[in-house]
């Protein structure tokens, strides 16, 4: 199944199921208990893009003012997931100069490339962009890394959840009960195919994260520019 109507499929299936008053409440993202961290390699759109996804979203904000909604600061596209978020994670536990080195032998040989954001999809408690990539670097990186770290002895938790092979980026979080279901469908369905534009990556950045990468639980380790 292509990229494109892998997002298609999970986009018809969830707005099926809103439509039904069937999807899921995230409850923790306002917990001062939540203490789930861990570190992930990522990328970030350019501004020009992320100003293309605010005006998307002020306009579902209207009408469902009470989500979770990203601010400019934390949108993101994951590359992988070094080590999932969980409780009692701390960077003292690892010693980042191994991760350092093993994650640029592995994507030392790699170019930039361009991802085209277009359209949205959902799942059952989130809103996301469409990530295209227009080439397989991207692709590349996250084999290699997923083969270096399995043939190393370094904490790591990749692919434990799922195998990553998109390139979307979560901008909404459902954390209330809708007050106006028929209208955020309606305004879902208007953004369906919005082209919100392209860019180029250029640098992938590791950093320590909480579950929600929220810039101010998150600190960036190192930058690994892409030739």
């Amino acid at each position: 199944m292509d990229l494109k109507q892998y997002y298609s499929n999970l986009y018809n299936a969830s707005i099926k199921n809103i439509s039904k008053n069937e999807y899921d409440i995230d409850t923790l993202i306002d917990s001062p208990d939540d203490k789930r961290f861990g570190i992930t390699l990522l990328f970030r759109p350019s501004s020009e893009v992320k100003d293309r996804i605010n005006g998307f979203l002020k306009e579902i904000k209207k009408i469902e003012p009470f989500q979770y909604y990203y601010p400019e600061s934390d949108i993101h596209i994951t590359v992988l997931s070094i080590i999932s978020c969980y409780n009692g994670f701390d960077l003292s536990h690892i010693t980042l100069s191994d991760y350092d080195k093993l994650i640029r032998n592995s994507i030392s040989s790699n170019t930039g490339f361009n991802i085209d954001f277009k359209g949205i999809t959902a799942s059952s408690s989130c809103v996301m962009i469409q990530g295209f990539p227009q080439n397989d670097s991207l692709k590349n990186i996250r084999n290699n890394l997923r083969n270096s770290f399995k043939k190393s002895d370094l904490e790591h938790s990749i692919d434990k959840r799922y195998e990553i092979l998109t390139a979307h980026s979560t901008i909404v979080r459902l954390k209330e009960r809708l007050s106006q279901a028929e209208q955020y469908i309606s305004i879902l369905n208007k953004y369906k195919d919005y082209d919100f534009g392209s860019f180029e990556v250029k640098e992938l950045e590791l950093v320590y994260n909480d579950w929600y990468q929220r810039a101010v639980n998150s600190n960036c380790i190192k930058i690994y520019v892409l030739s």
